[in-house]
C-alpha cells in the first residue's frame, strides 16, 4: 500500500501563528491615537505621522495594515476610519471599547506572555507579571481616570450584549431588578427599556457610582433606575425580586461564588429570580471559542473560570435555586435564569 504523502492542511496553524499580530496592530492604533486623529476626516500618512509624532514610513506601514484589517479605508494617499472604527475605537464615542482595549494592551498583554506559568501552577499571573498579590482589580485601578476608562470599555461591550440578554428570556413577571456589580448600568437601562413596568438599581463599589449615575441619568429610563454603592460580598443587598450577575461569576473562586449566591438567595422572596450572564462553554467543552478564550483569560487574570451549563446548574442548585433555564446567544454573553422556590 502506497503511503499518503499529502501534507495536512496548514491553514489553521498559519492563521493562529500571526493572530496575535493583528490584535497588537489594533491595540497600537488605539494607543497612538490613530483613530481619534482620523475622527474629523481623512488625513494623509505624512500629516498623521507629524500630528502624533511618529516615523512617517513606519506610520504608513501601520496605516496600510489597519486598512488590511478592515479598520481603515484608503483613498489614494489619504486614510479614513471605517464606521466600526469610528464607533468602537475612538475615545469620544459613547459605544467605545477603547478602555478595554487599553486594559488588554497594557495589562493583559504582558500577563498572557506568562501563560505557561499559569498552566503549570493553575493560578493567575499578577504576582509573576507585576509583583501584586491582590486584590487584583484594586491594584490596577489606582485612580479615577483608569477606573472610568476601563468601565467605559466594558460599557461598550454592554451596549452590544445587554439588549440581547434582556430579550433572550422573558423577565416581564419581575418588578424590581438589582444588577450586582452593574458598572455603568447598561444592563439595568436595557432591561427597563425592554420592560416598561420594571424598576432597576445598579449596585457596585462606591468608586463606580459617579459614572453609573452619569450614564443612567442621561438614559431614556432615568426615572426608573437608581444607583447604590456597596460591596455585594459584605453589604446588605438592596431589596428586589430579580438580581443579576453579569460577567461577575467568572471572576471568583467556587467558595466565594457559593457565599455570593447564598446571600442573593437569602435576599430574594419566594418566586424571585437570579440572572447570570456569562458565555457558557458547550457541554462537550469543544467551544464556543469566545468562551474558551475567556476561560484561559480568567485563569491568567482572576481566580475564576468559565463554565458549562451543567456546572452553573450545580452551583445554583447547591445555593437552593431551581427552575433553571438558559439561552445561548451569538453575542459574547449568554443568559441563565434561576428561580427561588
Amino acid at each position: 500500500m502506497a503511503l499518503d504523502l499529502t501534507p495536512a492542511d496548514p491553514s489553521t496553524v498559519l492563521e493562529l501563528l500571526e493572530a496575535f499580530r493583528r490584535s497588537k496592530i489594533m491595540f497600537t492604533g488605539v494607543s497612538l491615537g490613530v483613530f481619534d486623529a482620523l475622527k474629523a476626516g481623512p488625513v494623509d500618512s505624512d500629516s498623521l505621522a507629524k500630528r502624533i509624532d511618529c516615523d512617517h514610513c513606519a506610520m504608513q506601514r501601520l496605516l496600510d495594515s489597519l486598512v488590511g484589517l478592515g479598520l481603515l479605508a484608503r483613498d489614494g494617499d489619504t486614510y479614513a476610519n471605517t464606521p466600526a472604527a469610528d464607533e468602537y475605537l475612538t475615545s469620544d464615542s459613547p459605544r467605545r471599547m477603547t478602555g478595554y482595549i487599553h486594559y488588554s494592551n497594557r495589562v493583559m498583554w504582558p500577563m498572557w506572555g506568562n501563560l505557561e506559568g499559569a498552566i503549570r501552577e493553575g493560578t493567575h499571573r499578577w504576582q509573576q507579571t507585576y509583583g501584586w498579590d491582590g486584590p487584583i482589580f484594586s491594584s490596577f485601578f489606582k485612580d479615577d481616570a483608569s477606573m472610568r476608562e476601563f468601565l467605559m470599555g466594558m460599557h461598550g461591550f454592554g451596549m452590544l450584549t445587554s439588549p440581547r440578554i434582556v430579550d433572550a428570556i422573558d423577565l416581564s413577571r419581575f418588578k424590581h431588578l438589582v444588577d450586582l456589580g452593574g458598572a455603568t448600568g447598561h444592563l439595568a437601562i436595557a432591561a427597563c427599556e425592554r420592560y416598561p413596568l420594571l424598576r432597576a438599581t445598579v449596585f457596585d463599589l462606591p468608586v463606580a457610582v459617579p459614572l453609573a449615575r452619569e450614564i443612567t441619568s442621561a438614559s431614556s429610563v432615568h426615572d426608573r433606575v437608581d444607583v447604590v454603592g456597596g460591596d455585594f460580598f459584605v453589604d446588605d443587598l438592596p431589596p428586589a425580586d430579580l438580581y443579576s450577575l453579569g460577567r461577575i461569576v467568572h471572576d471568583w473562586s467556587e467558595e466565594k461564588i457559593a457565599v455570593l449566591l447564598k446571600r442573593i438567595y437569602d435576599a430574594l422572596p419566594s418566586g424571585g429570580g437570579l440572572v447570570v450572564a456569562e458565555k457558557i462553554i458547550a457541554d462537550a467543552k469543544d467551544g464556543p471559542r469566545w468562551a474558551q478564550m475567556q476561560d484561559i483569560n480568567m485563569l491568567i487574570v482572576t481566580e475564576g473560570r468559565e463554565r458549562t451549563l451543567g456546572e452553573y446548574e450545580q452551583l445554583l442548585n447547591d445555593a437552593g435555586f431551581g427552575a433553571i433555564t438558559a439561552c445561548r446567544t451569538p453575542m459574547p454573553l449568554d443568559i441563565i435564569l434561576a428561580i427561588k422556590p
